[in-house]
């Protein structure tokens, strides 16, 4: 038995997150049909991440165990020609047997975007959030910078998260501005449900000047989901890469 370890790059938009439902279309319902199609046998797609409705994917990472002799060029191949355009496979390797694709993850790094102008272009509608009053990038990041370390961040977590704790550490948070887009890229060792959404929204409200960058360090004591502010769409959000 080998297993197989997927680098896989997908868009969000039309799929329901990264983990099977029953009554909706996701992005591991998708990869398993493929894989079942190349291998003709049914076949466990174990992913690390799972990304909520409407979130993009530059490096989820997930595992398949699997009998054949192919090689991972021709693997890699054959599961991307079964596969919609908007999902794909883009790096491949082999594991160890005991290697688990969110047990073994050391960190993960997401993006949040922001289009920050008078107008938002046609082409980045369906990956950034946009906003037209104009946002302080050095005030947002001050206001970030209180997150960083280990906290308990039930504050900026969804009332639906399933985790036994809310303790979780953030190693570094930067929010920078490229011409009309800024981003808020974040890395930690994991993430609860809705955390970066959640931050990006009460960041987004210190970019304003609703919030001062010290509210950030009270919001976060509290461990209180009202005291953060609304959760960002989910447009906005990019898992960019899992370390091991």
């Amino acid at each position: 038995m080998r297993k197989i370890k997927l680098i896989i790059a997908y868009d969000g938009t039309n799929y329901s997150g990264w983990q099977r439902q029953n009554n909706a279309i996701t992005v591991e319902e998708v990869v398993t049909k493929a894989v079942k199609s190349v291998f003709q046998k049914e076949i466990e797609v174990v992913g690390a991440s799972r990304t909520d409705a409407g979130v993009h994917a530059y490096g989820q990472v997930a595992t398949i165990s699997i009998e054949s002799e192919l090689s991972t060029e021709k693997i890699i191949g054959a599961i991307n020609a079964y596969m919609p355009e908007d999902i794909r496979i883009h790096e491949i390797e082999e594991v160890p047997e005991d290697f688990h694709p969110r047990f073994a993850a050391k960190m993960k790094t997401y993006e949040y975007t922001i289009v920050n102008n008078t107008y938002l272009m046609p082409q980045k509608r369906l990956y950034a959030h946009f906003m037209r009053r104009k946002l302080d990038v050095v005030l947002m990041q001050a206001g970030a910078n209180h997150l960083i370390g280990e906290h308990d961040f039930k504050s900026f977590c969804s009332i639906k998260t399933s985790s036994n704790s809310t303790v979780r550490t953030i190693y570094d948070i930067n929010v920078k501005k490229v011409d009309d887009t800024i981003i808020i890229q974040v890395t930690g060792n994991a993430f609860l449900y809705n955390m970066i959404r959640i931050i990006a929204g009460t960041l987004i409200e210190v970019g304003y000047g609703r919030l001062v960058p010290d509210d950030v360090k009270f919001i976060l004591e509290q461990c209180d989901r009202q005291k953060a502010r609304k959760t960002a769409p989910a447009k906005g959000l990019t898992l960019m890469k899992i370390e091991y």
